[in-house]
């Protein structure tokens, strides 16, 4: 049974997928606020006292009421056909993200491709014709292009140097384009660069431990790297109106507020917080490849040393009508939040 809103109203329900993730809490959020139902998945159920926890503060008690938890996990079928049942659009955040390039780049790749083929197989079989998807800007940016990049841009996983990340993200969204055809399923895809922003716990993953090592100050200097950055709250806002929005299906939309370099990233912390010990200067190549070999973080930014990725957000602007948090004001409120978490 649907659960109700006040007046007797039935609440739609939304399948969310990895709901324990930063991205996925922050959705989570913005869909209860909407007044949908939300089901979300979790690999464990033990992991459902963090959700709610997380949650609870910034919800009235009966939007919680509209949470529910199912287990199901991307690397096995169990569960997933339940966890379809009654809803009417899947969002389908969960996938592995990782710093450190691994080994074997099929650890990240094989899970990302399988695991959201398996996710939309069960909304098939179940009925359901609506799916929003978590890509990332790693599978529109290449760096063989200049200026900037879009929707109708896709990296080149053949690429020397594409790291596995950037093969996993790419590989599972053209996987679900070339599904969605086949079947009719409604996809849209939004694709977020760096996440940064305020976490709802201490849960938070990899894109905010960027900034709480440069807060730390484990590195006496950065890299010239560059990234494409977007605050958690639009990223999530842009799925909600993904959700609401028919219009957007069948459309990629890139989450991005503009780009920035790690020593930029590291000046504006440092001019926030004076007394931490952060490092500002800008480490030389030869120096990378020699910490490189004992530092996996840092061996697998080796290739996008000196590059500064730039994407365009005009699509979600004028289709979405996003109004984007600057990066800068992204960065201070992670920040912010770390240091009031005592996360340093």
């Amino acid at each position: 049974m649907k659960p109700e809103l006040q007046g007797g109203a039935v609440a739609d329900q939304i399948l969310l997928t990895g709901v324990s993730g930063f991205i996925a809490k922050h959705v989570a959020l913005k869909l209860l606020r909407a007044g949908y139902a939300v089901r979300g998945t979790v690999r464990r159920l033990d992991r459902g006292d963090e959700v709610r926890d997380a949650l609870r503060p910034h919800l009235h008690a009966d939007a919680l009421d509209r949470l529910s938890l199912v287990a199901a996990d991307l690397e096995a079928d169990a569960g997933w056909q339940e966890a379809m049942g009654g809803v009417v659009a899947v969002v389908h955040t969960a996938s592995p993200f990782v710093i450190e390039e691994p080994k074997d780049e099929q650890v990240l790749i094989r899970p990302a491709v399988e695991g959201t083929l398996r996710v939309l197989k069960a909304a098939t079989a179940a009925g359901v014709r609506r799916v929003v998807m978590t890509s990332s800007t790693v599978a529109v940016v290449s760096e063989a292009r200049h200026g900037a990049q879009d929707e109708g841009d896709w990296c080149d996983v053949g690429l020397p140097g594409t790291s596995a990340y950037a093969k996993s993200k790419t590989l599972a969204e053209k996987a679900a384009w070339d599904f969605a055809g086949r079947e009719g399923i409604a996809l849209t895809t939004i694709n977020p660069g760096l996440v940064l922003g305020p976490p709802l716990d201490v849960h938070f993953g990899t894109s905010v431990s960027l900034v709480q090592r440069i807060l730390r100050g484990r590195d006496p200097m950065v890299p010239m790297i560059g990234m494409v950055c977007v605050d958690v709250r639009d990223v999530a806002e842009m799925h909600l109106r993904a959700v609401q929005r028919p219009g957007t299906a069948g459309k990629r939309f890139i989450a991005a507020a503009g780009s920035m370099t790690m020593p930029d990233m590291a000046r504006l912390i440092k001019q926030a917080y004076p007394a931490q010990r952060i490092a500002t200067a800008v480490a030389p190549k030869f120096l990378l490849w020699l910490l490189a070999l004992f530092d996996p973080q840092i061996r697998a930014i080796l290739p996008s040393i000196g590059y500064l990725p730039e994407v365009s957000n005009a699509r979600a602007r004028a289709e979405m009508g996003m109004q984007f948090v600057t990066p800068a004001d992204a960065l201070r409120a992670t920040a912010e939040w770390l240091v009031k978490a005592g996360a340093v």
